[in-house]
C-alpha cells in the first residue's frame, strides 16, 4: 500500500467510526479527531486491525484554534494529508421557534465553522498531494423544516461551502464534494427512538419501522453502507468528480 493519510472527524461514533474503519483498507493512515477520546481509542484499534496506523487528536473542532493543532499534529506524525473528511457535527433538533442565539451558534461552530477552518488550514497539505474534501451535510438541506430548523440551514450551509471549495479546487487540483444521507441508524439516532418510542405507546420496533414508512423509504441506512460511498469518493477512480453534492438515502428525495 503507498503511503496515503486520511483525517476524519466524528470518528468517535456513528459514519465518523465507520468512515474511518472503511478507510483503513486503503490509507497507510487514518487521522481520528472528536471529542470523546475514550471512544476514539477503541476505534483506533478497528483502524489498526484493519491494516492502517492510527492517530488519536481528541479535540472540540468547534474551538477557533482546533483546525490548526489537528493540520500540525498530522503533518508532524505523517509529514502529508492526501484526504480530509469532515464529518463531525451533531445539530439540535429543535424547533425554529424555540431556538436560541447559542443553540444556533454551537451548531454553526462545529459542523459549518470547524470543517471550514479545517478545510482551509489543511489546503496547503491538499494542494501539494492533489488531495480531496469531502463535507457531510444531509437531506434536510433540501427539505428544511420548522421542527429541524438548524439542522436543514446549516446543512444546506455546508452544501454550498462545498461547492466554494470545490471552485477553488479546480485551480489547485484538490477535489471537493459533499455527501447527503438520507436517515441512517447511529447510536444517536437509537438513543433517541428509545426515548420516542415508550412515550407515543410504541416498541422500539415499531418506531423503527414508521418513520422510514413516513419518509417513503423502505428502512434506515447504516453507517457502514455511507461509509462505502465515502471510500469511493476519495478514491482515484473518483477524483474527476468535484463540485458534486451525492445523496444516499434509500430513495427518500423524489425530486429530479
Amino acid at each position: 500500500m503507498s503511503k496515503r493519510v486520511a483525517i476524519v472527524t466524528g470518528a468517535s461514533q456513528g459514519i465518523g467510526r465507520s468512515t474511518a474503519i472503511r478507510l483503513a483498507r486503503d490509507f497507510s493512515s487514518i487521522v481520528l479527531v472528536a471529542r470523546n477520546r475514550e471512544n476514539l481509542e477503541q476505534v483506533a484499534a478497528e483502524v489498526k486491525k484493519a491494516g492502517a496506523e492510527p492517530l488519536v487528536i481528541g479535540l472540540d473542532l468547534a474551538k477557533p484554534d482546533a483546525a490548526q493543532q489537528v493540520v500540525d499534529q498530522t503533518l508532524g506524525a505523517f509529514g502529508q494529508i492526501d484526504t480530509l473528511l469532515n464529518i463531525a457535527g451533531a445539530v439540535p433538533q429543535i424547533d425554529v421557534f424555540d431556538m436560541s442565539d447559542e443553540q444556533w451558534d454551537n451548531g454553526f461552530a462545529l459542523k459549518l465553522h470547524g470543517a471550514r477552518r479545517l478545510t482551509m488550514a489543511a489546503w496547503p497539505s491538499l494542494k501539494a498531494t492533489h488531495g480531496s474534501v469531502v463535507l457531510m451535510s444531509g437531506n434536510s438541506a433540501l427539505f428544511p423544516k420548522a421542527p429541524y430548523a438548524a439542522v436543514g440551514t446549516i446543512n444546506a450551509a455546508i452544501v454550498a461551502l462545498a461547492k466554494a471549495f470545490s471552485d477553488r479546487g479546480v485551480t489547485d487540483d484538490v477535489q471537493v464534494n459533499s455527501v447527503l444521507p438520507g436517515p441512517v441508524m447511529t447510536g444517536r439516532r437509537r438513543s433517541y427512538l428509545e426515548h420516542w418510542a415508550p412515550l407515543h405507546d410504541m416498541s422500539v420496533e415499531e418506531a423503527t419501522q414508521k418513520f422510514p414508512a413516513e419518509a417513503g423509504i423502505a428502512r434506515y441506512g447504516t453507517p457502514d453502507e455511507i461509509a462505502e460511498l465515502m471510500a469511493f469518493i476519495v478514491s482515484p477512480a473518483a477524483h474527476w468528480m468535484t463540485g458534486s453534492t451525492l445523496r444516499m438515502d434509500g430513495g427518500e428525495v423524489k425530486s429530479i
